[in-house]
């Protein structure tokens, strides 16, 4: 699929000029607005454009994210010749707004990128050049959202289909070459699997059908045997997609009736340990990857529901993909006593390979609640790291603002806290990427003010939350957000202004 081209809409009532700033050495933006014209509409002057990239096994999409500690811009900053990137349109100096279906212009540059790196061999960016940006920024304010996105019900559908007596359940209408719709069957298969009515096919088995004829469709079919998986687009979503200009994606798609999944393993280390051995080796697909092994029976592993040859997909809700086995260690060391590790079992890899997504994307949606093999409950996790109880906390401006939390499918929060020795007593410290604490709106840095209306702030914090965890849901906090300006705390000792220009290739 081709990235939206951008959509200039008319200027009559906008002339835009720039102006040489010599204290930042930068041209500026400046905005002259014609009295006589209607500028209600100025915000549109450009639309955000998706670009959707995919890589090979092995290679990066092929672009530089550029990190500015203390913004929340998150700027690439060079693009690979013959990269996916280029291909599709990304170009120097946009400004990544959206990753997938998760808006990401307020985030954390480290957030922006466990995003992308979770994303799998396929992600969505939408993006905004920079001077239309800061445009925008001028008229809207910085606190407007100018990434648009889809709702839980209006997204793309991932379906698995079983075969039965009456076969798929679908016929097939098309008009010309890579448009196809699905006449479904009352009750039939496909019904059953979650296709809506009057559904556009866009994917067979992880295949684009975009370029195909209709007798290599059928072919596709036959050949899927008696399961086949298909990425549709029910006629809201259709519609939705056009007035945004989004295309039908599939990182924006939602799991419906999906064979496997992954699972979300929480670990308490006992006095014996975990109780597994983690290998570095190939997968049957020929992919390195980091595998689970030797499950004692009885510890803490086992008890979690792990299993021998599991993958290792996760750690903390972040994905290791592409980590050595030293990173990947170190990753699961530095949660301490208690981990959380997201894995695949064989038929789950082999299910997310084919159709070239990551399980990550559907962590959620296909978790059922309840199920003991999935995930073993762990509530909130306290940790102390080291190098931040030396360093001062930055000033908590005077805005607050309040979430409400409900247990996830395993019964903890997703997220984790940090003991401060001076400042704020308790800092959110991690949330998990999809978890409760992360739809809630919670983010890295908070500041806990109050927890179910009692104040923060004393020797027993610890103990007080953990009981109030224990209370009736919803859990609600009093939350600050830590101010921009003290990020500068948080660059490690050394690191001078490079850490200002420096960039991750992604």
């Amino acid at each position: 699929m081709e990235s939206a081209a951008a959509d200039l809409q008319d200027t009559a009532s906008l002339t835009l000029k720039f102006e040489f700033n010599p204290k930042l050495g930068i041209d500026n933006p400046v905005l002259s607005l014609a009295e006589d014209h209607d500028c209600s509409d100025l915000g549109s002057l450009e639309r955000p454009r998706f670009c959707l990239l995919s890589k090979e096994e092995g290679r990066s999409f092929g672009f530089h994210l550029q990190r500015e500690l203390g913004w929340a811009r998150h700027v690439v900053c060079r693009v690979e010749p013959g990269s996916s990137a280029q291909r599709q349109g990304l170009r120097e100096g946009d400004q990544i707004l959206g990753v997938n279906n998760h808006v990401v212009e307020h985030e954390d540059s480290e957030v922006v990128i466990r995003h992308i790196q979770a994303s799998g061999p396929r992600v969505l960016l939408t993006v905004l050049a920079q001077h239309a940006f800061d445009v925008a920024r001028a008229l809207q304010g910085n606190d407007a959202l100018l990434c648009p996105t889809l709702g839980p019900e209006v997204r793309p559908r991932l379906c698995h289909i079983v075969k039965d007596e009456g076969g798929f359940g679908f016929t097939v209408t098309h008009e010309h070459r890579g448009s196809f719709w699905l006449v479904l069957s009352t009750g039939g298969a496909a019904e059953r699997a979650g296709v809506p009515p009057g559904a556009r096919l866009l994917e067979v088995n992880g295949v684009s059908v975009d370029k195909f004829s209709h007798n290599q469709l059928s072919r596709k079919l036959w050949q899927s045997g008696e399961q086949v998986t298909l990425l549709v687009a029910g006629p809201e979503v259709e519609e939705k997609c056009r007035q945004l200009g989004m295309p039908l994606a599939a990182p924006l798609a939602e799991g419906w009736a999906l064979p496997t999944k992954p699972r979300r393993l929480h670990l308490e280390k006992g006095p014996q340990g975990f109780g597994f051995l983690l290998r570095e080796e190939k997968g049957p697909d020929g992919r390195l990857g980091q595998f689970l092994w030797e499950v004692d029976p009885g510890l803490p592993a086992e008890r979690a529901g792990m299993q021998d040859g599991d993958r290792l997909v996760a750690v903390a809700g972040e994905s290791v993909e592409g980590l050595s086995h030293e990173e990947t260690v170190s990753r699961i060391r530095a949660q301490g006593s208690c981990i959380s590790l997201t894995v695949v079992d064989p038929k789950a890899d082999r299910f997310f390979s084919m159709v070239r997504l990551s399980p990550l994307l559907f962590l959620e949606s296909t978790e059922v609640p309840g199920s003991p093999q999935d995930t073993c409950s762990a509530s909130l996790v306290e940790t102390k790291d080291p190098p931040v109880e030396d360093i001062a906390m930055p000033p908590v401006p005077g805005g607050s603002r309040q979430c409400f939390l409900y247990p996830g499918p395993g019964g903890g929060y997703g997220f984790r806290l940090s003991c401060m020795a001076s400042g704020p007593c308790l800092i959110i410290s991690q949330v998990t990427l999809g978890g409760s604490a992360a739809q809630a709106g919670l983010q890295r840095g908070d500041v806990i003010l109050e927890v179910n209306g009692y104040s923060m702030g004393g020797e027993n914090d610890l103990e007080r939350l953990k009981q109030l965890a224990e209370a009736e849901p919803p859990l609600c906090l009093k939350l600050a957000t830590r101010s921009p300006q003290g990020l500068e705390a948080w660059i490690p000792p050394g690191s001078g202004k490079d850490c200002a220009l420096a960039s991750d290739l992604l």
